[in-house]
């Protein structure tokens, strides 16, 4: 386990951190906005937890959590790195537990009869957020590969169901005493 006893580094006064491997880069490099983008993710999902959830959906956002650390090592190291092999990396059983989750939850649901809008419950509107924080963060890791960067497509996978269970976890928190809110299509004033 790392030894975090030295926060303030003052390495990234210029504008340079360092990735996994101790390289050091641009705060503005697509590598960074990637797995900066994942650790908002992070974020928005410990929001999600203190709030009132279903049964067993605090702990399954706990996993994420950990899921999403654990991507954003993978990203904050370079494949070519030789630590790339050592960091615990995204993979298909995590996608698969991912997808599982999303059936098991739309089981509850009714199908929605129109689009719907973030909003209902605090857990619902916050969930809602995670859901378009990890569209972001898909188009980060997109960006990213663009630049030659080298990815593990599971990441890709993983973010983009992370986002659809976001979505229904939001429907089945309002379905719990809130009603989703629809989009009215047609002129609002």
């Amino acid at each position: 386990m790392p030894k975090l006893d030295r926060i303030m580094t003052r390495g990234g006064d210029k504008g340079e951190t360092s990735l996994a491997d101790g390289t050091r880069v641009a705060k503005s490099s697509q590598r960074v906005a990637s797995y900066g983008t994942v650790d908002e993710l992070n974020s928005v999902l410990g929001l999600v937890r203190c709030e009132e959830l279903p049964i067993g959906m605090k702990e399954k956002l706990l996993r994420l959590q950990n899921e999403l650390f654990d991507l954003g090592c993978e990203l904050a190291t370079p494949a070519d790195s030789e630590l790339a092999g050592k960091i615990p990396n995204v993979r298909q059983f995590q996608v698969d537990l991912l997808e599982s989750w999303l059936q098991e939850a739309n089981q509850q649901l009714t199908p929605a009869r129109n689009f719907v809008l973030p909003g209902g419950s605090r857990a619902a509107a916050a969930l809602h957020l995670a859901r378009t924080v990890a569209r972001r963060c898909e188009r980060e890791v997109v960006a990213l590969i663009e630049t030659g960067a080298e990815v593990n497509p599971c990441c890709l996978r993983f973010l983009n169901r992370l986002s659809d269970l976001c979505f229904v976890w939001a429907r089945l928190c309002n379905d719990c005493g809130q009603a989703d809110i629809l989009w009215q299509p047609g002129p609002h004033r």
